[in-house]
């Protein structure tokens, strides 16, 4: 059984695009087309508004709170093209960077693995993904894929720092060799996935096609170190699949349908122990499927969203499993 445990009022003054709770579930993050950025805190179901960040000079698409061993860092990005990084001194959250070396709207932010350091990769409606990596002293240092997604870029997810297998697998004592991944959906209907060379060059490493319209969202699976790599995507023409990939390469992926929704569907995101996959679509509803025991994916869940046009999921970071 799932219900509904907090409802928070956010007093934006128009429609609101993203809710992220950040790594304790303490706190909650949300951006809207009013162009703020607001944080709850919502300990023991209540909701104080902790700050009202101003700054972007257009729709605030995404938020994304970065691992609190770099402290109370968030990020956001806007159709006004902008990156804006926020951080928290003193209890008081101020704009530490801002990033405008996009053309257009920039859709997706998110942070890497904490393992490889304070990383964000920025998708962009001008087709490029830029990442930016914190160097010390306030310093950022960008790195810019052109022509990642003809058309744009809406969505960007990293693979966990977990090599596929290792949990098996693990030669005693030695320290995995990771290799920076991430995926990223676009306009052109496809998921791709991008690995970082050894000599820090991006290069594309897969493409992946099965949706017929722009890919809105994919979400990279959190992982144990089993064998299996796991994908999210979800796309304009309403159908969410799931992506699995058993070998050590990660070359051959396969996905399966998990559903055909009667609208876009806008948002997938994962539970932390990745069972459990959260979907929220232009039908106002938010969905949890898990996948049963002889491998279909099942609803166990209907939430209804209320009134009023939502366009996004509110997924919880800490989500328990049912």
């Amino acid at each position: 059984m799932v219900s509904v445990i907090n409802t928070v009022d956010t007093s934006h003054e128009d429609m609101i695009h993203d809710a992220q709770m950040d790594y304790y579930g303490t706190r909650l993050a949300t951006c809207s087309s009013d162009r703020s950025v607001k944080i709850f805190d919502v300990r023991n179901g209540g909701q104080i508004l902790i700050a009202d960040l101003r700054g972007h000079e257009g729709p605030v698409w995404q938020v994304a709170w970065a691992h609190p061993m770099y402290g109370n860092v968030l990020a956001s990005c806007s159709y006004d093209r902008k990156v804006i990084i926020w951080k928290e001194e003193n209890g008081t959250w101020e704009k530490t960077h801002e990033h405008t070396g996009h053309d257009s709207s920039v859709n997706s932010v998110c942070w890497a693995p904490h393992d490889y350091g304070l990383i964000l990769a920025c998708g962009s409606s001008d087709g490029a993904i830029s990442l930016l990596t914190y160097t010390g002293l306030g310093q950022w240092e960008v790195k810019k894929i052109n022509n990642a997604h003809t058309i744009g870029c809406n969505a960007v997810s990293w693979a966990p720092a977990v090599v596929p297998g290792s949990l098996i697998d693990q030669p005693s004592g030695q320290k995995p060799n990771y290799i920076k991944k991430f995926a990223s959906g676009g306009c052109d209907n496809l998921i791709k996935l991008w690995k970082e060379e050894e000599d820090g060059q991006w290069k594309e490493e897969q493409k992946l096609e099965a949706h017929s319209d722009w890919v809105r969202d994919v979400a990279w699976a959190p992982s144990i170190g089993l064998p299996t790599s796991t994908i999210a995507s979800c796309s304009q023409d309403g159908r969410v699949f799931i992506w699995t990939c058993d070998d050590a390469s990660g070359n051959a992926w396969s996905p399966k349908l998990l559903h055909k929704f009667n609208d876009v569907v806008w948002h997938v995101s994962w539970s932390i122990t990745a069972n459990i996959l959260a979907v929220s679509g232009g039908d106002n509803k938010v969905t949890l499927w898990k996948e049963s025991v002889d491998g279909q994916w099942v609803c166990i869940s209907d939430v209804n969203k209320g009134q009023g046009s939502v366009s996004t999921s509110v997924t919880e970071g800490q989500q328990n499993e049912q």
